[in-house]
């Protein structure tokens, strides 16, 4: 039985390295969910490769139901050799703001990829984790969903609500071997965080830098392995201090 891994967002930054990390060292087949930048995430997969992994790249918009349950599930009907062990919710975008001037466009459009999303694939994914009984979910949270942020109402939203999932999801499917894990990371070097003043930003942080997605990757990592079968519904932080 071939066993696999289902990453959304997984073309670039930190879900690029969650991929490589986790091919890497639990040599698993890894699904490369993307939405629109198809150069950038079969670049991924030919890394993945490169370094003697194997994966495939799957293309839906999380935020649609219809479409994610479209692809996740043909994928599951026509590789019935393949079980899906670990899920990173990953996907996500920021559209800040001062909540006196956001638009509701955006404040639904970030609810609708970070939190809707996450619900999208894991509810299609987790009645084949239920079935095989075993799975690890990780979901990728956010410092502002932990503290909250002036300027991000509507993604500290969004990654509050994923907490919370998160601690919910982790009671209802213990039972059955799967744990469901979040991270919250602060400062991150990613395109997310490319164009802010990284100079005044790393001052805020007691370990005076950004942090890598190689580091966040080396959470997931652990996350996935045997040493943290009896740890779920927690959030662990990856900010440098910052609280």
């Amino acid at each position: 039985m071939r066993k696999c891994c289902l990453i959304t967002g997984a073309s670039r930054g930190i879900g690029k390295s969650i991929a490589l990390e986790l091919s890497k060292t639990y040599g698993l087949h890894i699904l490369l969910n993307y939405a629109r930048n198809t150069e950038a995430a079969q670049q991924t997969l030919k890394e993945i490769q490169d370094a003697g992994g194997t994966g495939e790249l799957l293309q839906y918009r999380v935020e649609d139901f219809e479409q994610t349950e479209s692809v996740l599930g043909t994928w599951i009907k026509e590789n019935k050799d393949s079980k899906i062990e670990v899920l990173v919710n990953n996907a996500g975008i920021t559209k800040d703001n001062l909540l006196v001037f956001m638009e509701a466009s955006d404040f639904n459009d970030v609810l609708d990829i970070n939190l809707k999303g996450a619900y999208n694939t894991t509810k299609v994914v987790i009645n084949h984790m239920v079935r095989n009984r075993y799975g690890r979910i990780i979901n990728m949270a956010s410092l502002a969903g932990v503290k909250g942020v002036p300027g991000q109402t509507n993604y500290s939203a969004s990654k509050g609500g994923l907490i919370a999932m998160t601690r919910s999801l982790a009671q209802e499917v213990a039972k059955r071997k799967i744990t469901v894990n979040a991270i919250a990371p602060g400062f991150i070097e990613s395109d997310m965080t490319s164009e802010l003043d990284v100079d005044t930003l790393k001052k805020l942080v007691p370990m005076n830098r950004f942090g890598k997605p190689e580091e966040v990757a080396g959470a997931v990592s652990f996350l996935v392995s045997d040493s943290a079968s009896y740890i779920t519904g927690e959030v662990i932080n990856i900010n440098g201090g910052l609280s």
